[in-house]
């Protein structure tokens, strides 16, 4: 039993120090950034994830939205970059207007190679902005 209770009392830090490294991760982002990050997931079938952020300081998130910054995405494992797909007349799929604090933006990277899945850890690029070791659900 003490034994039982030693390994939940691990497993309890472990996930305590996990937990506490998103949330600086997370403050950090949003101090330097003014951003918080919603969503990070697959989408259509596995083709395409979908980021989504929520702009909490419009002046510091506006690397994010300048357009010459094309944003990349990162596969940590393997080193390999995705893009965001430009469809023609719709043009990139990600917003580039103004941003608006509050407002939840959006944008698509190209899975079709399948490279990333739920668990992968990615780096988000655009510009100087950097968001490393985030987990695509």
């Amino acid at each position: 039993m003490p034994g039982v209770l030693v390994a939940l009392v691990l497993l309890v830090m472990l996930l305590a120090g996990c937990a506490a490294k998103s949330v600086d991760q997370a403050q950090r982002m949003s101090e330097k950034w003014g951003i918080e990050i919603t969503r990070l997931h697959l989408t259509a079938n596995g083709y395409m994830i979908d980021l989504r952020y929520r702009v909490l300081d419009a002046g510091k998130a506006g690397e994010l939205f300048v357009r010459k910054n094309k944003p990349l995405l990162i596969d940590q494992e393997s080193g390999k970059v995705l893009t965001v797909p430009n469809m023609g007349k719709i043009g990139p799929l990600r917003t580039s207007n103004k941003p608006k604090e509050g407002k939840i933006y959006w944008m698509f990277f190209n899975n079709i190679s399948g490279l990333i899945h739920s668990g992968s850890k990615v780096t988000v690029v655009i510009g100087a902005f950097r968001a490393e070791d985030l987990v695509v659900r």
